[in-house]
């Protein structure tokens, strides 16, 4: 079959004259990309595996690195602060009632151990596999099935609003600057990391505890979830506890705006 010039009529291209083809030129423009995309990426892997999820790995165990960290430096500050409330005791020029003073607002504050009894909630994510266990309700999302960040906090304000004296989430205690946060499937709380099943402790009237659980619309709603999608709940009278007294920085950080230069 002929070209298409020749289909045309143009006849041949002169004798001792190559014609220009665009194709060719196209087909090394190609190979040319190609190379530099194989130099880029040889140049970018350096002898490693840029496919893997290594860099994802590493962020996550940095997390668990600092988390670790910041364990450890709260237990340092903790016997820090001991000794420097050992230390206050001794002879300062304060009155017994000035004592007396400072240690309610040192319980109040909740950097003191609290001693009494106590009731946890234990808050965790549902089977993977789990389905519908009633009629007229759809398939679990993902999001159906792991703990939230509004559970957990529903549960703290209950306590709260039941008169706690004292919460504890896990192993820290909580001050009135806690914030009870969630990011993915992980807490994170006070620079440190948690995954479930999560443990609240409150230490009061554990009778008016448990009534502000149920009185509460948010966990009535988490509730639901539990009965038809298998979420853990799970409540439980302590007895006699000792929570932890706060351990790290009572300092209050905040954000400056940025002053502008003319």
């Amino acid at each position: 079959m002929s070209n298409s010039a020749d289909s045309h009529g143009t006849g041949p291209s002169p004798a001792g004259k190559r014609r220009f083809r665009p194709v060719r030129v196209l087909t090394a423009a190609v190979f040319a990309l190609a190379g530099l995309i194989f130099f880029t990426s040889f140049n970018t892997a350096k002898g490693t595996d840029i496919r893997t999820d290594a860099s994802l790995l590493k962020l996550s165990d940095l997390i668990e690195e600092r988390s670790h960290k910041n364990a450890s430096l709260d237990e340092s500050n903790g016997v820090l602060r001991d000794d420097v409330d050992s230390l206050a005791g001794r002879e300062d020029g304060s009155t017994a009632a000035e004592d007396a003073k400072l240690a309610a607002l040192e319980k109040n504050a909740g950097t003191q151990k609290l001693k009494g009894d106590a009731l946890t909630v234990t808050l965790n994510d549902a089977p993977p596999n789990a389905t519908a266990k009633l009629p007229g309700y759809p398939e679990p999302q993902p999001d159906y099935l792991v703990i939230h960040q509004q559970d957990l906090q529903a549960v703290v304000n209950a306590m709260w609003e039941a008169g706690a004296e004292g919460i504890k989430v896990m192993d820290q205690r909580l001050i009135s600057t806690s914030a009870v946060r969630c990011v993915g499937n992980t807490l994170i709380l006070q620079g440190r990391v948690y995954s479930p099943p999560y443990k609240i402790t409150a230490i009061g009237d554990t009778g008016k505890l448990k009534d502000a659980l149920a009185a509460s619309p948010a966990i009535q709603n988490y509730m639901v979830y539990v009965n038809v999608y298998g979420l853990g709940w799970k409540v439980e009278e302590d007895g006699t506890v000792t929570l932890p007294g706060y351990s790290g920085t009572v300092d209050l950080h905040y954000a400056k705006p940025v002053e502008q230069r003319e």
